[in-house]
């Protein structure tokens, strides 16, 4: 059976996107206007639109839509913003922002993935992306400061490394936590101080590189 992919996007963002209060009229046209389709591998393109993360390497995944969306009205990123999208994986994420941000940084730490990403970027848009083969935990200091830094994946932990590439007014979004404790969060630059407030609660893959760092019990 072929998929008509065009019919299953415009499902996606009425029946996971809408139906989840995101509202941004600048989110839902932009995955409304990438072909998701095109970031995963053929055998999986039929469950492109399906409402939960989908594998595209081991231990690795493109984020479920809406928890995605929801994360991307958080950060509220405008045409003037410099994003650093960090595991960007096939490169999905980094053409959703590219339709939002002015620029964006696409880290990604698997070279095979890169070369996806680059690939899929070139086919769909996203001549303002540039891709970059990194250590995920560490961000990209050489393009800082961001404007926007998003995490693709649930984290452990944040390494203090990260808010030091926010700019003044810079924003932090991430999903914090494993399986149904998730928590997505928003930090906040102000004045050289970070803050966070919690905004929603979240359930997707963990992201490599970010796992808790094990205490000592006496």
């Amino acid at each position: 059976m072929n998929a008509d992919f065009s019919e299953l996007r415009t499902k996606m963002i009425d029946g996971q996107l809408r139906t989840t209060d995101v509202t941004d009229t600048a989110v839902l046209d932009a995955m409304l206007a990438v072909p998701r389709e095109a970031f995963v591998d053929e055998k999986r393109r039929p469950l492109a639109y399906i409402d939960e993360d989908i594998e595209i390497a081991p231990s690795r995944y493109l984020m479920e839509p809406s928890p995605f969306a929801k994360l991307l009205q958080l950060a509220a990123i405008t045409p003037a913003d410099r994003v650093l999208d960090i595991g960007a994986g096939t490169g999905y994420s980094s053409a959703v922002l590219s339709r939002l941000a002015g620029s964006v940084i696409a880290l990604e730490s698997d070279p095979a993935l890169a070369e996806r990403a680059k690939a899929a970027l070139a086919e769909t848009g996203g001549g303002n992306v540039t891709v970059i083969v990194g250590q995920l935990d560490e961000g990209y200091a050489a393009g800082a400061p961001y404007d926007v830094i998003i995490v693709e994946g649930a984290v452990g932990r944040l390494p203090e490394s990260l808010f030091s590439q926010l700019g003044e007014e810079g924003r932090l979004v991430v999903i914090e936590g494993r399986g149904n404790a998730g928590i997505a969060r928003l930090y906040l630059k102000t004045g050289g101080s970070i803050t966070g407030r919690r905004a929603f609660n979240a359930a997707v893959k963990p992201l490599p590189g970010f796992e808790s760092t094990p205490s000592f019990e006496f």
